[in-house]
Formats: C-alpha cells, structure tokens, sequence
C-alpha cells in the first residue's frame, strides 16, 4: 500500500471504527472483546485490498457479517461464558453519562441478545440496527428471505420470552408491520 492509500485506511478507521464496532459487538451478543476481534479482522483483510476497494465501509460490514456467520457455522462452536450480573461500563460515573434507566435498558437488551443463538443474534442485528431489508439480509448471509422471515420472527419471540421488559420499547411492534409496506398487519398473542 502507498502512502496516499495509508493515509485513508488510517482517516476511514479513525472516522468509522466506533460505528463499526458497535456492529460487531452486537453481532458478538455484547462481548466487546469478540467485538474488537471481529472487527480486527476485518480491517485487516480491508487493509490487504485497500486500493481496489470502492466502498470501503460496505465492504468492511460484509466482511464482519460474513466472519460473523462463519463463526456459527463451525464445527465446534466456543461455548459462551456467563455471568450472574454485566459489568459495568468504565465512565459511567462520569458527567453526562447516560441516565440510569438507559444504561439498564441497554444491558437488558445485550443480555438478551447475549442469550440468542449466533444466527438469531446476526439476523436481529441486520434487520433492526443496520436496519436492512430482508433481501439484503438473505444475500448477506446466504440463505432466503423466507429464512431471514422465520429467523427473525423466532428470534423475536424468544427476545420477549427472555426479556419481556422489552415490550415497553415496542420491541413487539416490530411485527405487526408488514416489511414491504410498513402497514399494520394482525399479529396473534
């Protein structure tokens, strides 16, 4: 790589690896160290292919998702740590730090998350904070909509089941709209 490509590898990290990390933190279900892995990895293959990449953080997200999903995909999946109660994260007690009830809402919804299978975790992720369509979910991941339809339809249903202080968020609204357009569809208790 010349100097003019290291020069933007280095601008395109230090302006988008905060956002990019929260991606791959919610794709590791919370875990900040799987995350910064994650993300680790690919910004390494991105360096590799820098000068012959035209978007460079499109193709930076696919490459987590695809590391993502080939994680869930191994063999011998990692076996997950617990914990009785999240850490907390360092400056919370700081001056401007988020209020309480949003620092719990957030640990709340990372720890369901956390307990979410890897593929249900990535398709919520996709669909919900990326905010992608499901076409575009499928061709991420390689499966078909109807694939991405039911993944996200269990995963929600187990999200409640885990967490059902998420009902107050309208987390159980997300399905009562049709994806295509966005009207109010009958959805069964």
């Amino acid at each position: 790589m010349d100097a003019e490509g290291l020069e933007s590898f280095r601008d395109f990290v230090d302006s988008r690896s905060s956002a990019l990390l929260k991606t791959a933190v919610l794709l590791c279900g919370g875990d900040r160290h799987a995350g910064e892995d994650l993300l680790q990895n690919a910004l390494v293959k991105a360096a590799g292919r820098w000068q012959r990449i035209d978007e460079p953080e499109a193709y930076v997200r696919q490459v987590l998702y695809r590391q993502q999903v080939s994680r869930w995909r191994l063999k011998w999946p990692r076996r997950e740590v617990s914990v009785a109660e999240p850490p907390e994260p360092p400056g919370s007690d700081e001056p401007g730090a988020d209020t309480a009830a949003a620092a719990e809402l957030r640990l709340v919804i990372r720890q369901a998350l956390s307990r979410l299978t890897a593929r249900q975790r990535t398709v919520l992720v996709l669909r919900y904070f990326e905010d992608l369509p499901e076409a575009d979910v499928a061709r991420l991941l390689g499966c078909s909509v109807g694939t991405v339809r039911s993944t996200t339809h269990r995963s929600l249903a187990r999200l409640r089941q885990l967490a059902p202080e998420l009902a107050a968020l309208g987390l159980a609204e997300a399905e009562r709209f049709d994806a295509h357009d966005c009207s109010p569809v009958e959805v069964r208790p």
